[in-house]
C-alpha cells in the first residue's frame, strides 16, 4: 500500500530514529576522519548536535508540524558543535523552514525541503568545498527534485534518495585527494547518510531503541514551578476555629492531632475552654473540616493554596532579579569584552592575565557548542565582544552564535590555534575602535606559525607519510610535518620546518603529560639550535597535545 504523506507524529519518530542511529554509529564515523588525532571528531560532533535537538523533540507532547520544526531547528542550532555539526544544524534549519507551515509532507514538499536544506547549508559556509557533507546534501536534493517529477509514493521516493546519497558519498574520495590517500569517504557525508537511514527505519515501522534520548530538561519557569511545587508535600494551608458543643478533652485533642498528622503536617491545635484553634497543611482540607465538625461548629475558615503562592513568589522574585540584572548591566557595561576557547590550567591563566573575561573550556578534545558560545556572550557585559575560537573546527559555531545575538556586537576572530588567539589579544589596543582592532588582529595572526605535537589513534597515510597507531606526530598549520617515535625528536623535526631566517620568537607550551624537566631539556636543545631566536616556555597544562609551539 502506497504512503503518500508524513504527518508530524511520524516525522517526530523519524527524526528521533535518525538521531539514535548516528549516536550508535558515531565511533564508526570518527574512524573515517582523515587526521588520526585524539580530538572531538566528526561523529561525536554530529551526534551531540542532533541529540540536542532530539531531546527538544522528545519533550514535545502531541506536536504539530510548526512546534516540531521549531524544536528541531532551535535545538540543533544551539547544540551545534564543530563544522560538521554546524552544517548539519543548517541543513535542519533549511529543511524545517520548508515544512513548518504544512500539516503533512508529500513528495513535492519533501523534495522542496531537501533543496532548501542544501541551499541553507551552502550559504552558511564561506568557502564550500566539494567532497564533503555539502556534496552529499546536494546530491540528495538533486535526486529528490528529479524523482518528484514522476514519483508520488514515499515508499519509493525515500529509498531511491538514500541509494543516490550512498553513491555520491562513494565518489567523495575522487573529489578530495586527501580522502583517497587515506582510503576513506567523507566522514560528514557518512554521518548525514546515517541520519537518513535511521529516519527511513522509523518510516518503515521498524522497532527503534530511543532510550538514549532523554527529553530536554531546559530550565524554564514551568519546570521551576513543577520542581518547587513538588517540594511542597502538602499544598493547602488550612485554618479554622472549632466552637465546641461539649468538653474538648485531652483525649479528644490527642485523637484529633493524630488524625491531622495522618493527612498533613505543620499542625497546631490549641484548646481554650469552648474554642479550639486549628492550623494544618494538607492536600485535602475537606477531610480536616469533616473531622472537626464532629466536635462542633466552625468559624473563621481560611484555606490558601501554597503552591500558587509559591509560584507567584517565584515569578515576583524572577522579575525582580531580571530587573536588577538589567539595571546592573546597563550601569556597568564596558566597551570591549573577550572570550577565548582554551583548555589547560596554564593556557587558561595566560588568557586571563591578558584580559580575557570568559574562558570556554574545550577546543581540540571537545568542540564547544553554539549554546556554549551564547552563554559566554551573555556572561560578558560589554558592547563589543571578541571571540577567539582557537580552532578551525569551532569558528562556524562561533559565527552561528554571533548571528543569534542582537543586543551586542560580536566579532569572531578566526584564530585556528591557541597561539594565534594569544597573539590576537596581545595586539588589542583599547583606544582603537572594534573595527580597527579586528583589522589589526586579522593581520597579526597571519604572522603566527603553529606546531602541535600529539599521538596517532589509528593507522593511516596522509601527506605522503605512513602513520601507525601511537606514532608521535608534529602537525603544522597546513598538515603533518613530522612523524616519529620520540616526542622531543619529532618536535624538533617539526620545528625545523617552521623556523626561517625571519623568525624572532619561539613560544613553547608544554602539556599535562610533559614534566617540567623534560620541557626545560627540550627548550635548552631548541636554544642551541636557534641561538638568534628568543625562546619562551610556559606550562600550558593542555591534555592530548604534548607541545604546542608558536613561531613568530
Amino acid at each position: 500500500m502506497a504512503t503518500k504523506t508524513i504527518n508530524a507524529e511520524l516525522l517526530s519518530k523519524m527524526f528521533l530514529a535518525g538521531a539514535a542511529n548516528i549516536e550508535a554509529k558515531k565511533e564508526f564515523i570518527n574512524e573515517l576522519n582523515v587526521f588520526p588525532v585524539p580530538d572531538g571528531d566528526t561523529g561525536t560532533n554530529m551526534s551531540l548536535t542532533i541529540m540536542a535537538a532530539a531531546k527538544e523533540v522528545a519533550a514535545l507532547q502531541n506536536p504539530n508540524m510548526e512546534a516540531l520544526a521549531k524544536a528541531i531547528s532551535s535545538g540543533s542550532l544551539r547544540g551545534a558543535r564543530g563544522n560538521s555539526g554546524v552544517i548539519l544544524s543548517q541543513l535542519f534549519r533549511g529543511f524545517t523552514k520548508a515544512i513548518r507551515d504544512t500539516k503533512e509532507i508529500d513528495v513535492l514538499t519533501l523534495a522542496g525541503a531537501l533543496v532548501k536544506a542544501k541551499e541553507t547549508a551552502y550559504k552558511a559556509v564561506m568557502k564550500p568545498k566539494e567532497g564533503t557533507i555539502l556534496t552529499v546534501a546536494r546530491g540528495i536534493a538533486d535526486k529528490g527534485l528529479e524523482l518528484a517529477e514522476t514519483v508520488e509514493d514515499l515508499e519509493e521516493f525515500i529509498p531511491q534518495v538514500i541509494e543516490h546519497a550512498e553513491y555520491v558519498l562513494s565518489q567523495t574520495p575522487d573529489m578530495l585527494p586527501v580522502l583517497k590517500e587515506a582510503g576513506v569517504v567523507d566522514s560528514g557525508g557518512q554521518g548525514l547518510l546515517e541520519v537518513l537511514k535511521g529516519c527511513y527505519d522509523a518510516f518503515l515501522g521498524k522497532e527503534i531503541d530511543y532510550t538514549q534520548i532523554a527529553p530536554s530538561t531546559s530550565v524554564n519557569m514551568t519546570k521551576i514551578s513543577a520542581e518547587t511545587n513538588a517540594e511542597i508535600k502538602f499544598g493547602y494551608c488550612t485554618e479554622f476555629i472549632i466552637m465546641t458543643e461539649k468538653e474538648f478533652t485531652d483525649a479528644d485533642e490527642m485523637e484529633f492531632k493524630a488524625y491531622l498528622e495522618s493527612i498533613g503536617d505543620s499542625i497546631v491545635c490549641v484548646a481554650d475552654d469552648d474554642v479550639v484553634k486549628i492550623h494544618v497543611h494538607t492536600n485535602d482540607p475537606g477531610l480536616a473540616i469533616q473531622k472537626a465538625l464532629t466536635y462542633g461548629q466552625l468559624s473563621r475558615m481560611k484555606i490558601d493554596n501554597m503552591r500558587e503562592e509559591h509560584e507567584e513568589k517565584l515569578i515576583r522574585d524572577a522579575e525582580k532579579i531580571a530587573k536588577e540584572q538589567k539595571e546592573k548591566a546597563k550601569a556597568e557595561q564596558k566597551e570591549f569584552g573577550f572570550i577565548a576557547v582554551s583548555i589547560g590550567e596554564g593556557l587558561n591563566e595566560i588568557f586571563k592575565e591578558l584580559g580575557v573575561d570568559y574562558i570556554i573550556e574545550g577546543g581540540q578534545t571537545m568542540n564547544p557548542s553554539t549554546d556554549d558560545m551564547l552563554t559566554a556572550i551573555d556572561k560578558v557585559n560589554a558592547k563589543h565582544v571578541f571571540i577567539f575560537p582557537n580552532n578551525k573546527n569551532i569558528t562556524l559555531a562561533a559565527n552561528q552564535a554571533k548571528s543569534l545575538v542582537k543586543d551586542k556586537e560580536v566579532i569572531v576572530i578566526p584564530t585556528k590555534t591557541v597561539p594565534q588567539g594569544i597573539t590576537a589579544i596581545i595586539n588589542f589596543v583599547p583606544d582603537m575602535t572594534a573595527e580597527e582592532n579586528e583589522e589589526v588582529m586579522l593581520e597579526e595572526i597571519k604572522r603566527v606559525k603553529t606546531g602541535q605535537v600529539t599521538y596517532a589513534v589509528r593507522d593511516t597515510v596522509i601527506d605522503g607519510k605512513e602513520i601507525h597507531t601511537d606514532d608521535i606526530m608534529g602537525i603544522g598549520d597546513s598538515g603533518i610535518l613530522s612523524v616519529g617515535s620520540d616526542i622531543a625528536e619529532t618536535t624538533k623535526e617539526m620545528l625545523a620546518q617552521l623556523v626561517d631566517e625571519e623568525s624572532e620568537l619561539i613560544s613553547v607550551y608544554y602539556g599535562a603529560d610533559v614534566s617540567e624537566e623534560d620541557a626545560e631539556s627540550l627548550t635548552a636543545e631548541i636554544e642551541e639550535l636557534y641561538p638568534d631566536v628568543d625562546i619562551d616556555v610556559h606550562s600550558g597544562g593542555q591534555p592530548i597535545y604534548y607541545y604546542v609551539l608558536a613561531v613568530e
